[in-house]
């Protein structure tokens, strides 16, 4: 009886190292579970991480893949010397810089993003086996990015001397089709011009990608954004909006003037976008709810991150309960402490020309082994709504009149419909201005979107109005 009951009083002290056992097992097994998850989901990370060795040991196997355009031209590839040394090779030298990148003195751009891809082979195991009997290294898989030789250079042309940025782009797709940045470098002496280039004090900073790291006050091209702002204040009745421009305006002790001084006279919403009137806009943004304001800058991504995977700058803009008259109006047509970069201008215009729906942007479509043979294909995302159908259908009409009676008149009367905003964007105490425009054409059904900057140089309308047809041009054929 007492062996029994011993035995039994056993037994029942296991009960609980036996659920303890089974609960850490189970815990080890999500454990690892996840590690495998995590492992898999950001191989790349991971895998481009500075202090991982793997990186160098894939390099010693395989030769770097090709980067190449949407139409199959090289732009990136490596050449290998008699004696076995590797070589990086821009074949466009200055043109794709900034967004293709280069490899070596750390990575940027295209090479950065897509390194995971460049450095791994997916070429058959017979073919390794031959590759290995006579010592060659295998070839790495090259990617087909979504960009346009002729795009590019005709933006890289059409910028010429000056500093600033373009971006061209498929609203309905996120394709990055050009993108330019200047002052620029030749990646092919990127090695020999590092420590120059890294110890350029000067306002050149030909290293930073102007397109995605650029600050820059958004002038009049921001009246997008009060507009949208006016609308969710105004859905019904903002064709009533009426305003008689004496070329100022003033709230208290405050005033804000037009573009060197030009009356206006009587506007409604839609002339005053077109002829771009501050004084206008001041008054508009001084009527517009904080709820409204506030929620469109959230809206469209203010001081938030962007949907994107190369090194970019945030945009800020910002509407406080305790702001001034004289903030709220410089708010209003994008100046004073308002600064955004070209490449979420470009985005905010995608979405107007997509029907409000914002697509992610991308940089490349698939990637691709040695022989050609497709290895992975990616799909364009949706990235989500920035404002409503009805919202963007207004802006559209608003950005077509801007084409037809406005600023941007020089973009009227083509063989293609243009839509646009232009944007003259004061940056120092002596008015000196950069020159913007952001558009899409055609105008009833968007293709291709463009956004232009360039540094001091005056008005949108002017000097980056002319350099969007080129582009426009160019895409469309027109000789």
């Amino acid at each position: 009886m007492r062996d029994g009951k011993k035995t039994k009083k056993k037994k029942i002290r296991s009960y609980p190292i036996i659920v303890l056992s089974v609960f850490y097992a189970v815990l080890f097994g999500a454990m690892l579970g996840y590690i495998c998850y995590y492992s898999y989901s950001n191989r790349q990370t991971l895998m481009n991480n500075s202090y991982n060795t793997r990186q160098a040991i894939l390099l010693a196997q395989n030769t770097r893949g090709k980067i190449l355009s949407r139409n199959g031209e090289a732009l990136a590839y490596t050449q290998e010397a008699e004696d076995g040394t590797e070589t990086r090779v821009y074949p466009y030298d200055k043109e794709f810089a900034h967004v293709v990148g280069y490899s070596t003195n750390g990575k940027a751009g295209i090479e950065a993003l897509a390194n995971y891809y460049l450095i791994n082979t997916s070429i058959e195991l017979s073919e390794k086996v031959k590759l290995d009997a006579s010592g060659s290294k295998y070839p790495g898989d090259s990617v087909v990015t979504t960009l346009d030789v002729n795009l590019q250079e005709v933006a890289f042309n059409a910028l010429a001397a000056r500093k600033g940025a373009i971006i061209v782009s498929n609203p309905k797709t996120g394709e990055i089709l050009a993108m330019v940045s200047k002052p620029d470098f030749d990646p092919n002496n990127i090695a020999e011009e590092w420590d120059s280039l890294l110890a350029d004090k000067s306002s050149d900073a030909k290293l930073l990608n102007r397109a995605t790291q650029g600050m820059y006050p958004p002038g009049s091209t921001f009246k997008i954004v009060t507009s949208l702002a006016y609308l969710k204040d105004h859905p019904s009745d903002y064709d009533d909006y009426r305003f008689t421009c004496s070329g100022s305006f003033s709230a208290g002790a405050d005033s804000i003037s037009c573009y060197h001084g030009q009356v206006h006279g009587n506007l409604d919403l839609f002339t005053s976008f077109a002829e771009s009137c501050n004084s206008s806009f001041a008054n508009i943004g001084m009527g517009i709810s904080a709820k409204s304001f506030k929620s469109t800058l959230n809206d469209l991504m203010f001081g938030q991150e962007l949907p994107l995977d190369v090194l970019y700058s945030k945009s800020s803009a910002v509407y406080s309960d305790n702001m001034s008259s004289s903030d709220i109006m410089q708010l209003s047509i994008g100046q004073g402490t308002t600064s955004v970069s070209p490449i979420h201008m470009n985005m905010i215009t995608c979405a107007v020309a997509n029907g409000g729906v914002l697509m992610k942007p991308c940089f490349f479509t698939q990637v691709k082994r040695d022989d050609g043979k497709v290895v992975e294909s990616f799909s364009f995302e949706k990235y989500k709504r920035l404002m409503s159908s009805d919202e963007a259908a207004i802006l559209r009409q608003m950005m077509e009149q801007v084409v037809q009676t406005g600023t941007a008149s020089k973009l009227k009367g083509l063989s293609y419909s243009a839509a646009g905003k232009t944007g003259s964007a004061e940056f120092n105490s002596q008015s000196d201005s950069h020159a913007w425009f952001t558009g899409y054409a055609p105008a009833e059904d968007p293709e291709i979107c463009v956004t232009i900057i360039v540094e001091n140089a005056g008005s949108g309308g002017s000097y980056a109005v002319p350099i969007a047809k080129r582009i426009f041009d160019a895409y469309f054929g027109v000789e």
